[in-house]
């Protein structure tokens, strides 16, 4: 059996921690989880902690977690995911975080940061 790589490793983090965070509550009005939150953007880890190059992968789950957050309440709790789950990442880098979805060619209506208001 193989060894799990720091990618696979992190990624798994990223995915527990989502499950646990305090925006799982909010889940119960919105269509998307932060399940899906997670697995969406799990191929971006290496670029938003400054190891490894943007991946056409990463910028499909991107637009695939823009896709799916169509609606107020779904845009809410991928904001209260992010939001939560941005302090937790080790090395994240907050300026490459921030601009990943404009490099994907993706447009948000509120900044991806620790201090954005999700209810909002």
């Amino acid at each position: 059996m193989s060894r799990p790589t720091a990618a696979s490793t992190a990624a798994a983090v990223f995915i527990m921690a989502c499950l646990l965070s305090p925006g799982v509550i909010r889940e119960a009005a919105a269509a998307i989880s932060c399940g899906q939150v997670a697995s969406s953007l799990g191929q971006c880890f290496g670029y938003i902690t400054g190891q490894g190059p943007l991946s056409q992968q990463c910028c499909a789950g991107v637009q695939r977690l823009n896709a799916a957050a169509s609606s107020t309440p779904d845009r809410q709790t991928a904001c209260g995911c992010l939001k939560s789950l941005s302090g937790r990442i080790s090395n994240l880098n907050p300026n490459l975080a921030a601009g990943l979805p404009g490099r994907c060619g993706v447009s948000i209506p509120y900044p991806i940061s620790t201090t954005t208001d999700c209810s909002r």
